[in-house]
């Protein structure tokens, strides 16, 4: 069997189902031997004349053992025309053993036919590991076969007696020419980290000539290829996943420095879905023996965690994955969508320990690498390197040109790239607006080409993440207008919603709120995208209002755009209801905020619900919000919110089960319920009980002002 090595842990992707690679138990001799000669000579008929780009000499030889396995099946099948004689037990075990490496050496032999050119150069010494392995146990396979027991012709026996003297000769076979170019692939790598550019001819001969990247589709292949191994990555890989970043970042320079603007790709339907790809083969191979349990995944990467840790919110994941989630600008937890306190990492020593004893138990390698401080990898290799960097640097300069003099089509796809260079790390961000893209993606946003529009109006999200950004896009002449358009006239539906998460990103500074509210149809369009959009427009458009309502100045301007009655309406929608419970609860401090949701004739009913079937957060903001109505919605407002049915019961609920804030508020409007004659008849003295639930030494101008702090909400930018 191949080394423990294979099943340090399990890609994303699907392999063939577990039950494909189990030797079959339950077969006849004879149905045995023709299963088998029928996988060998598909086996051979795939890759017998597949063209081997690297590790083609492995690749041929694998082919040639199949090939004499195959004459050997044939013979045993053929044999006294179908009558095989009684095989010995031990060739029964051998053969059953044949079987699994029949389709250990088809993954072997695909990955190698299919995979990036670029992956299978930095994987060169590994992969060419893995055929030394198959190699070595049809070797050991070989030795324990009984070929003299089986009734072999001699034709054939000296075959196979061929194939088993070669095999014990065998040594690990690495390819030169392949080898030199990995080093030549590294040497770039080099040159751009002591912050030179390489020529252009030596790019051009590596990757046209000797690589065969011919066009800028197979370009892009190579990269998107290359990104999922990122993704993916293992700390104990190499190349490291900085070091891949490097890498990524030169090939998408020399993409548009070697292959241009091909503007046809502009026609191409953009998506963030990747194509089912394959990962390490040594994880394509470790489908086929063994399941980790569930726990000891990461819930990122989904692979085996070597380095488990802790962040604010309690959740567990391996230190690479949830650093690189870090370093991309997210500020919430992956699983639960929680804010992050602080971004410290506590080691998970307990589960640590778990992994290694089930590593034990299974004979599974587990031996992460340990830096200074006991993590499995420092802070700096989660970093982009320099060469990633300057790499990334020239490759906007050639983006920026085209953005500015370009073809409509070379504009576009320009965008596009620019959306995605912007999509990971800060440092992009910054040195992509340094470069001057934001103007240019501004003109865009009015293009009529759908595809430019909508790339270029993503693209000012994701820079807009990084701060400093923020203030670049908001003083840039005319740029929130033309963000306002295409929230209401885009021409594709992830355009407009693009658009409204734009908004809510650059309303997080404060003093940019009255402003996006002033702007001419802003709040209007949230609202009808909140009305009409899908749950991911409808999401973008109600986490983009609740930001603009955290300031007093916009309440008139969300009454007179209709937003109001739009989150009322909301309330009903399980995905955004605490989003808009937040926002009116905001609305009705003042005063004709309260009388605007007073009028609505559907918003207690909406509190209430969202008090009985509502999250904690969502059930915090609906009772102060029925607070802040009381307080001053009016009379009307105030005698809806007392006869409202079951309010008693809940309020009670709240009192035990629901958060600080929340018990605060329903112990306040008990005590507002006190006061009112109708309210005491109504609730026969419970109004008692919830001020002392509450403080009830606290004054009712004091608990007003304790009650209305800010209400922090689990919402943050997706980067697209």
């Amino acid at each position: 069997m191949a080394s423990a090595a294979i099943f340090s842990s399990l890609r994303r992707r699907r392999s063939p189902s577990l039950e494909a690679f189990l030797a079959p138990v339950d077969l006849t001799e004879v149905a045995l031997v023709q299963t088998l000669a029928a996988v060998s000579s598909e086996l051979i008929s795939c890759f017998a004349n597949k063209v081997f780009f690297f590790q083609r000499k492995n690749s041929r030889s694998l082919i040639r053992k199949m090939e004499v396995f195959l004459v050997m099946l044939e013979y045993l099948r053929d044999s006294g025309s179908g009558s095989i004689p009684s095989l010995p037990s031990t060739a029964i075990l051998c053969l059953k053993e044949l079987y699994l490496l029949l389709y250990r050496s088809k993954i072997l032999l695909d990955y190698c036919a299919q995979s990036s050119k670029l992956w299978l150069l930095l994987q060169n010494h590994s992969i060419s590991g893995h055929f030394h392995d198959l190699n070595q146990e049809i070797s050991t396979l070989l030795d324990v076969f009984p070929i003299n027991d089986v009734g072999l012709g001699d034709d054939v026996r000296e075959q196979v007696e061929l194939l088993q003297k070669h095999s014990r000769k065998a040594k690990l076979y690495v390819d030169k020419s392949d080898e030199n170019l990995r080093l030549r692939f590294f040497s770039f790598l080099n040159e751009f980290e002591k912050g030179r550019i390489p020529n252009h001819v030596d790019l051009k001969l590596f990757f046209v000539e000797r690589v065969g990247i011919r066009d800028a589709k197979s370009c892009r292949s190579e990269i998107e290829f290359l990104e999922e191994q990122i993704v993916n990555h293992e700390g104990d890989i190499e190349p490291t996943a900085c070091v891949l970043n490097g890498f990524v970042a030169i090939t998408r320079y020399c993409r548009f420095l070697l292959f241009g603007f091909e503007e046809d790709e502009v026609k191409l339907p953009f998506s963030n879905q990747k194509k089912p790809r394959k990962g390490l083969i040594t994880r394509e191979i470790a489908h086929t023996f063994i399941s980790i349990p569930k726990d000891f995944c990461c819930p990122i990467s989904l692979d085996l965690m070597t380095n488990p840790v802790i962040i604010s919110t309690g959740q567990t994941y391996d230190r690479s994955s949830i650093v690189r989630w870090m370093e991309e600008g997210h500020c919430t937890c992956p699983k639960t969508g929680q804010m992050l306190n602080h971004t410290r990492l506590v080691p998970n020593r307990a589960l640590k320990n778990l992994i290694m004893q089930w590593c034990t138990a299974h004979n599974v390698q587990y031996d992460p690498v340990e830096t200074a401080d006991g993590s499995a990898e420092s802070f700096a290799e989660a970093l982009p390197i320099k060469a990633a960097t300057k790499a990334n640097r020239a490759t906007t300069a050639l983006l920026i040109q085209h953005l500015a003099n370009g073809s409509q089509g070379a504009q576009a796809i320009a965008a596009r790239e620019i959306r995605l260079l912007a999509k990971t790390g800060k440092k992009n961000r910054a040195f992509i607006a340094e470069a001057g893209a934001i103007p240019h993606l501004r003109k865009l946003l009015s293009s009529l080409n759908s595809v430019a529009q909508e790339n270029s109006v993503t693209a000012m999200l994701n820079l807009s993440i990084y701060d400093k950004n923020k203030s670049l896009i908001m003083d840039e002449d005319g740029c929130l207008g033309s963000i306002v358009e295409v929230l209401r006239l885009g021409l594709t539906t992830e355009a407009r919603e693009n658009a409204a998460a734009t908004l809510f990103s650059l309303s997080a500074v404060h003093g940019y709120k009255k402003r996006i509210a002033d702007e001419g149809g802003a709040i209007e369009a949230l609202a009808g995208l909140l009305r009409v959009g899908t749950p991911r427009g409808k999401k973008d458009a109600v986490t983009a209002l609740f930001n603009l309502s955290t300031h007093s100045e916009n309440c008139a301007r969300m009454i007179e755009a209709g937003a109001v009655t739009t989150l009322v309406g909301a309330l009903g929608n399980e995905g955004v209801a605490e989003e808009a419970a937040g926002a009116l609860a905001l609305i009705v401090r003042q005063p004709i905020g309260a009388e605007a949701v007073g009028k609505e004739e559907m918003a207690v009913t909406g509190l209430i619900t969202m008090m009985r079937c509502g999250t904690a957060r969502g059930k915090e903001n609906a009772v102060a919000a029925l607070l802040e109505l009381c307080r001053g919605g009016g009379a009307a407002a105030t005698e809806r919110v007392l006869k409202a049915p079951a309010l008693a019961g809940l309020l009670q609920t709240l009192l035990f089960t629901g958060t600080k804030r929340a018990r605060r508020k329903a112990a306040s409007l008990a005590r507002v319920f006190q006061r009112c004659e109708n309210a005491s008849l109504h609730f026969g003295g419970l109004g008692v009980g919830y001020a002392f639930a509450g403080n009830s030494t606290t004054s009712n101008r004091d608990s007003r002002f304790a009650d209305d702090v800010s209400m922090p909400m689990s919402i943050s930018v997706q980067v697209l």
